[in-house]
């Protein structure tokens, strides 16, 4: 049995992934680059690199109302057909307040779920993270259904972790 190399497991980890396309794709934004930039990206990247089919980043006010909404994978109709943004009630709900990642096998049998809003797509594989912002969770990252219809892994968490610590670095510097 063979060791796989130190050099093949370094190109392979999850954190240094989500690192170099993140370097990569901020390069490209222009010098004074927006919030709502950087943040598009980072749920660009989280849908992208999990190869989800689905990614949402929203931030929060104190009172957990969402002030800014950015999504990949859903088409603008979609959104438009949506009254509010969602809002991380039910099984989102959790890691708004307490901070830790959420990893759901299917979203819609967990015991806080209600049911997707009108025009809401249905969802089955969920995963999320916080996002940090002076010590508060001010939103949350998460991304749904991989496209090849598997859940998600640790791998994707530690990618959604890695692009969420970016996020709250904007939110903190940058939205508040």
């Amino acid at each position: 049995m063979s060791i796989p190399s130190l050099d093949h497991l370094i190109h392979r980890d999850p954190e240094r992934l989500a690192l170099r396309a993140l370097a990569r794709r901020l390069a490209k934004l222009p010098p004074r680059r927006t919030p709502d930039m950087a943040l598009q990206v980072v749920t660009d990247l989280s849908k992208e690199l999990t190869r989800a089919r689905y990614a949402a980043l929203a931030v929060t006010d104190r009172q957990d109302r969402t002030e800014g909404f950015y999504t990949a994978g859903v088409e603008q109709a979609a959104m438009d057909r949506l009254r509010t943004p969602p809002q991380g009630h039910g099984p989102l709900g959790s890691l708004r307040y307490d901070g830790k990642p959420v990893r759901f096998d299917d979203v819609r049998q967990h015991a806080k779920a209600f049911g997707f809003p009108p025009a809401h797509p249905e969802m089955q594989h969920l995963c999320g993270v916080a996002i940090w912002a002076r010590g508060e969770v001010r939103g949350a990252l998460y991304i749904a259904d991989r496209i090849d219809g598997k859940p998600f892994t640790e791998a994707d968490e530690e990618i959604l972790t890695t692009l969420a610590a970016h996020a709250s670095h904007v939110v903190e510097t940058e939205w508040y």
